[in-house]
């Protein structure tokens, strides 16, 4: 009997492998089984949308295609033509899930909206690595079977330390579809600059989104500046027309307005809800000031509601990120009204009292229906009661969050910092911020600690890869650490453990790029030669 199941998981492993040789999808499929014949696929076919729900959805698909093949399929709702990609809402299991077949006769597919999105993400890649010179596309006749391993498969921009337009954020949202991530982490606030236009303090755009210069090379508290104002905001329109993009393509944005600490640009334009008074500007170089929002002032709480009472009128989704990581606590020590607060709510230390800062912005956020989530150091006094972590400074604060039954997004800087190094030899690479992340590491990782007991292990959400932008002053440089590493990522969040093979991924990775070709993406190439050890 035991060498009957070795044969069969010997049987079942290589139909595996001959299926993920028949397409270079990532991330790679839950089910693949390819069947006898091919299709043809051509511009007469038809999109056959019978719901008329799924308008986003095909706009984006129609978009890439015409990218990609120079046109698009006219929809109908109802088609008599024998050439049909028939799209058809229906409830599975997942949530997230889908099922494509394609035959020799057409192309059906089912699922939720986000499910059809996802598989017309598969197909689409489908398309790209199966035409030929001339344009002819001819699609294997296979079924695959499909959802994600985790519900947070997230991507971070940090848009403070260097700014990037709407339509570059807009085109690092298509970078997250094409891949099945579904969750984009916007950083707007930071000591470099603040980047969201906030109605009611108009000086926070004003005058903390641009600053008079940045730092030349490495990091130092003596590096000279360029002396190069830098900045720029997004109006609350622009907001709404991310919002919207990224919503056709079923990501959620999770916003961070940085609190208490990292503030710089905030109390550049209003020092008085600062413990000193200022004056201060927005930051030229990086690192930690001890600057930090008072949380002794009532003027300090009425100014962060106000803020975030227009972020969250804006921001659909269930999540504000408040941040609280890296915050000083010098200046508290030193202010009268941040030690009577402690006095007054008998906290025992600064670091209480950066859990009662949280705690209260928190029950704010809270009345208005939503949740917060902030970096691993909100545990420090003791956690607010709802919070989410997202833990980055390694696993530990993430392993203490689940134990306490908190959600978690594991974000530790090894190795999901897309900031860092991707090969060993720096010489050769443009300048980062330090630290190795290697292709291999970030797909091998697993988001989920073995220290957890299998009840704690249900609150790992997912896993999240960050891009902190010291170093990255352009689009380009971004597309540079992010690829192909955000599609490392994300095959680890979307495909079973047991199905992953980083030698599987790196070959369907040498087809994929094609498709990143189709976008212009400047994506890192160590992959072609070696597997970025």
């Amino acid at each position: 009997m035991k060498r009957i199941a070795i044969l069969i998981a010997s049987i079942f492993a290589a139909c595996n492998l001959f299926a993920q040789a028949s397409h270079n999808i990532i991330p790679q499929p839950v089910s693949v089984v390819i069947n006898s014949g091919n299709l043809k696929l051509i511009k007469e076919f038809v999109i056959v949308d019978e719901s008329q729900k799924l308008s986003p959805e095909i706009s984006a698909f129609n978009a890439q295609i015409e990218k990609a093949v120079g046109f698009t399929f006219k929809t109908q709702r109802q088609s008599s033509a024998k050439q049909t990609i028939k799209l058809k809402l229906a409830p599975l299991q997942h949530p997230e899930a889908y099922i494509l077949n394609i035959d020799t006769k057409g192309i059906t597919l089912q699922g939720s909206a986000a499910g059809i999105f996802y598989g017309l993400q598969s197909l689409y890649q489908l398309i790209v690595q199966h035409q030929d010179k001339s344009k002819i596309i001819m699609l294997p006749s296979m079924q695959i079977q499909d959802q994600p391993s985790f519900q947070w498969r997230g991507m971070h921009l940090d848009v403070c330390r260097h700014f990037f337009s709407k339509q570059e954020v807009m085109k690092y949202l298509d970078y997250l579809a094409l891949h099945k991530l579904n969750t984009f982490h916007w950083h707007l606030t930071e000591d470099q600059g603040w980047r969201i236009a906030i109605k009611k303090y108009p000086k926070l755009t004003e005058v903390g989104s641009m600053r008079s210069g940045t730092i030349i090379g490495p990091y130092s508290t003596t590096a000279p500046s360029d002396n190069i104002p830098h900045g720029g905001f997004y109006t609350q329109e622009d907001i709404k027309e991310v919002i919207a993009y990224a919503s056709a393509r079923h990501i959620t944005i999770v916003p961070e307005i940085e609190m208490p600490g990292h503030a710089l640009a905030a109390l550049s334009a209003y020092p008085e809800i600062s413990c000193t008074g200022g004056p201060f500007t927005p930051a030229i170089t990086w690192g930690v000031f001890d600057d930090v929002f008072c949380a002794g002032k009532e003027e300090t709480f009425t100014f962060l509601e106000n803020v975030l009472d227009e972020v969250i009128s804006l921001f659909p989704g269930k999540y504000i990120h408040i941040g609280g990581d890296e915050c000083p606590k010098t200046r508290w020590k030193a202010c009268d009204k941040c030690q009577q607060r402690m006095k007054d709510n008998q906290l025992k230390d600064e670091h209480d009292l950066q859990s009662y800062f949280i705690t209260r912005i928190e029950k704010f956020v809270n009345s208005k229906g939503r949740h917060i989530i902030g970096w691993d150091e909100i545990l420090e006094g003791g956690l607010a009661p709802n919070a989410s972590v997202m833990s980055w400074r390694g696993t530990e604060g993430g392993i203490v969050a689940a134990r306490l039954k908190h959600p978690v997004v594991m974000s530790p800087g090894q190795p999901c910092y897309f900031d860092h190094y991707q090969v060993k030899d720096k010489d050769k690479e443009p300048l980062a911020i330090g630290g190795f992340n290697p292709l291999d590491a970030v797909y091998q990782y697993n988001p989920i600690p073995a220290d957890l007991t299998k009840d704690e292990q249900q609150y790992i959400l997912g896993a999240q890869g960050n891009l902190w932008t010291e170093y990255i002053p352009d689009f380009k440089q971004l597309e540079y650490m992010a690829l192909p590493r955000m599609c490392a990522l994300a095959e680890n969040l979307w495909t079973p453990a047991s199905l992953k093979n980083y030698d599987s991924f790196l070959k369907r990775m040498k087809a994929h790029r094609f498709v990143l070709d189709i976008e212009k993406a400047n994506y890192a190439k160590h992959f072609l030669v070696d597997k970025n050890k």
